[in-house]
């Protein structure tokens, strides 16, 4: 450990390393009213980060790294009536633009308090971007802060954006990733009461932010301040009992404030959530409550030893145990084996500016997970033992899954940015990033043979996938982009470059396939190939154009990386796990890099005084994506092998689509968003086993590009909040989407199909339409006695209209399957009724 931790000390010592997306700039130019002239020496104070310029001989202030949050600036100077503006927005990685008129004043006047409005289009911004405030999240109907992105143009509620993969999004915590490096997905989750704001970008993100092909989703935590602030919050579902429930409460608690004022303050919030989970009925059987049970905390201390450099340290921890339910499995439930999954990291985080043109931030961070899947040693794994099925081969009646699962992750991560306004056309920033990663895994998974239809294949041998391995990965990046702004000309141009180095530290061993038979091979390693250290220059551009008064272009060009799931490298290749035989899906330690080309064009125009109106078209094209491929001609499962099978690069995926959104972000009683979203995306395949799974049923691989499972052809979403009288606030979100695709190919015995089903092409059906509406409704109490504290009664309501939205279809064309399994729908109407309270 000691010397992965000196390595990274002297990464940080370079003159600068990366931190992504926590702090912005707040600038613009102070006039005197009526005749327009510059004022310079005028007095600019962010009053509650304490930091602070002076105009100079233009009117124009500067000031950098600016804590992302909501602030009040004040604006003074002798002779001049002062200004203190309220609810100015500082986003992460932005430009705030603020500019004053301030009145002459012969004698000293009381203050003026003007509450500010963020910009209807921020220019500087020229990919798609989405910034959610921690007021929004509060008032949505959502459990986890990692789901606002499922309400975004051009994403699906499961994550995917812009016809990518749910996998190629990276989801970071204070510029700081939290992801699942082995299965993927994000790993950890946070109180949403910790945050200060989401920023999600769907296209056409900056150098600074890498490892994904097609979103970033950066979640930043609030700061504390010189006033305690406390909160306390619990709902649930079953106040009233019925069918209707999930037997679901949900409790969060916070508070923030100073330790010593002026130096040191900290946030902490925890967040617990249990669940009896949709499947409540059937779980009664065999469980005790609550079979689903997750808990999340954070806590964060800040200490400025002067206003202008900061030291912070923070701790972020995740965990959830769970019991899964399948259908098939319903009449012997305690032959799934529970899961688990618990996650921590530490991160010390320096942030100082040196001055009104240069700031830098620097952090070190350890990451770490542990999966686990059953109790009890991998020695009591059944794996001679298959479960047993009834008569009809429908549902499974005895016996245990066999899996056993123990994988831990853990990285090392040096991060940090500087950024120097080189002119005042030119803000520069460059950096890099080093991730030392230790990698363990121990699994037993034996899954019996089956035919694509579902129905097992008794008399063939289990399949294996057992495997052993540990590695010790790294990945490298470096990046520099300039933010060149030219408002005489009204243009901006953000241009940058990122290079990204992959080494798998791991050795690929060479299978040779030596003939038993006519159909059968013997799969033999012989002598490991050392796999290659992967690298990649990826080059951004965009630029934004004023076309009108109220209108801008723009416009981005970019290329992305991602390296592939380090399961997809290791699984099965280890030598421990070639000894005692190849599994049937082995990984690849020489896989390439996922590479993505994305272009999109924007037109942005402010209809009204409150309302924006956009059009956005995109196309993307990833190519290297994995799959894997058998080494056995025509039907595998008759080869004798039981499907040996390697992961690679070959699949193709395209996407291209046009997002309308019509917005009104500031309003007296009415805010929102509609979106309508028109999209194609294709591919070869679906998930990296496809090509694995399609040869073990005797199907062809896709030879042409068809529908992936996520495409939605048109998607309509609808956010919106409204403020009523008496302090009530009321949220609803809609969301419509045509009906995705499914593969059609119809059997009557569940083993072959039938005689005029034709050839085999993937996701050759759609299903029905998507249609779902979620309310809240908030009514607040205020006490007197001070402003800030409240007590709110809410109801949450899921699924207002209890639609029957359709999940999945099998080959027949049957909701469900054969079995009418209800997760063939998506879970119905669910009402929690909560109350906060702020101190």
């Amino acid at each position: 450990m000691m010397h992965r931790i000196a390595s990274l000390l002297v990464i940080l010592a370079a003159p600068s390393v990366l931190l992504a997306g926590t702090n912005g700039i707040l600038e613009g130019y102070v006039k005197e009213r009526g005749t327009g002239e510059a004022l310079p020496g005028v007095n600019v104070v962010v009053v509650d980060a304490g930091l602070g310029a002076s105009t100079d001989q233009k009117g124009y202030y500067n000031i950098q790294n600016v804590r992302a949050g909501r602030y009040h600036v004040r604006f003074s100077i002798i002779g001049y009536q002062s200004q203190l503006i309220r609810n100015v927005v500082i986003n992460p990685d932005l430009r705030t633009r603020l500019n004053i008129e301030l009145d002459p004043a012969s004698v000293e006047l009381e203050e003026i308090t003007v509450v500010q409005e963020k910009p209807l289009i921020q220019r500087d911004v020229t990919g798609t971007t989405f910034i959610v405030s921690s007021e929004e999240l509060e008032a949505l109907p959502i459990d986890d802060v990692a789901q606002v992105l499922g309400l975004q143009a051009g994403a699906t509620l499961e994550g995917n954006v812009r016809g990518g993969k749910s996998s190629e999004v990276v989801y970071l915590v204070d510029g700081l990733p939290v992801q699942d490096v082995v299965a993927g997905g994000q790993a950890s989750t946070l109180p949403k009461s910790s945050v200060v704001g989401v920023s999600i970008f769907t296209g056409g993100f900056e150098a600074e932010y890498g490892n994904a092909l097609s979103g970033v989703v950066n979640i930043v935590t609030k700061t504390g301040s010189n006033e305690h602030h406390a909160m306390g919050r619990v709902d649930s579902d079953n106040l009233f009992g019925g069918t209707e429930t999930s037997k679901t409460t949900d409790i969060e608690v916070s508070a923030s404030g100073p330790i010593i004022e002026e130096k040191m303050f900290y946030v902490a919030a925890a967040n617990g959530f249990l669940t009896d989970t949709r499947w409540w009925q059937d779980f009664d059987e065999f469980f005790d409550s609550p079979l689903d049970k997750s808990v999340s905390g954070f806590g964060k201390i800040d200490y400025y030893f002067t206003p202008t450099l900061r030291l912070g340290a923070q701790i972020l921890y995740s965990a959830r145990d769970w019991q899964p339910y399948e259908f098939i499995w319903r009449f012997n439930l305690t032959g799934l084996p529970a899961e688990s999954r618990a996650s921590n990291r530490i991160a010390a985080i320096v942030s100082h500016t040196v001055s009104d043109r240069f700031f830098y931030t620097a952090s070190l961070s350890r990451y770490w997970l542990d999966s686990e899947i059953a109790d009890g040693s991998k020695n009591d794994v059944p794996v001679d033992d298959p479960y047993e099925y009834d008569f009809f081969l429908r549902y499974i009646i005895d016996g245990q899954r066999a899996w056993w699962s123990r994988t831990t992750q853990e990285s090392y991560t040096a991060r940090g940015d500087a950024t120097f306004r080189a002119a005042d056309e030119h803000l520069l920033k460059l950096g890099g990033e080093a991730t030392f990663f230790n990698l363990n895994s121990d699994l037993v998974k034996l899954e019996p043979q089956k035919t694509y239809f579902g129905k097992p294949l008794l008399d063939e041998p289990q399949l294996d996938f057992n495997t052993t391995y540990s590695y010790e990965p790294r990945t490298y990046a470096l990046y520099v982009s300039d933010k060149i702004d030219l408002p005489s000309e009204g243009i901006l141009i953000n241009v940058g470059f990122r290079y990204d180095v992959l080494n798998p530290r791991a050795s690929r061993p060479n299978i040779e396939a030596i003939p038993t038979t006519d159909s059968s091979y013997l799969f033999v390693p012989a002598e490991t190939v050392e796999a290659s250290v992967k690298q990649q220059l990826s080059p951004r551009l965009g630029a934004a154009m004023q076309v009108t008064e109220r209108g801008y272009l723009f416009v981005n060009l970019g290329w992305y990386f991602q390296y592939p799931l380090f399961q997809y490298l290791y699984s099965g290749v280890d030598r421990v796990s070639i000894a005692t035989g190849l599994s049937a899906l082995t990984g690849n330690p020489d896989l390439e890099p996922e590479r993505t080309k994305s272009i999109e064009i924007s037109l942005r125009y402010e209809l009204t005084e409150n309302l924006v109106g956009s059009a956005t078209y995109f196309k993307k094209e990833t190519t290297n994506q994995v799959d894997s491929k058998t080494f056995v001609e025509g039907d595998s499962k008759e080869s004798g092998t039981y499907g040996f099978a390697e992961f690679v690069n070959n699949p193709y995926a395209e996407a291209e689509g046009l997002e309308l959104i019509l917005s009104r972000e500031r309003g007296a009683w009415v805010t929102g968003e509609l979106s309508y979203t028109l999209m194609r995306a294709q591919g070869l395949s679906g998930n990296a086993s496809d090509g694995f799974f399609l040869a073990q049923y005797g199907l062809p691989p896709a030879i042409r590009i068809y529908p992936l499972s996520w495409d939605q052809t048109h998607t309509i979403k609808l956010t919106s909040a409204l403020l009523m009288p008496w302090d009530m606030r009321l949220n609803f979100l809609v969301h419509w989407h045509s009906g995705r695709p499914y593969t059609r190919y119809p059997t009557e015995t569940g083993f072959q199909p039938v005689p005029d089903a034709g050839p085999f092409q993937p996701n050759n059906e759609r299903m029905p339409s998507f249609t779902n509406v979620d309310v809240r409704i908030a009514q607040v109490f205020r006490f007197g006695w001070t402003p800030s504290s409240l007590i709110m009664l809410y109801l949450d309501v899921r699924n207002l209209f209890d639609e029957q939205n359709v999940s999945w279809i099998d080959s027949n064309g049957r909701i469900g399957g054969e079995l009418q399994d209800p997760s063939g729908y998506f879970i119905g109407r669910r009402t929690s009724l909560g109350v906060q309270i702020e101190l």
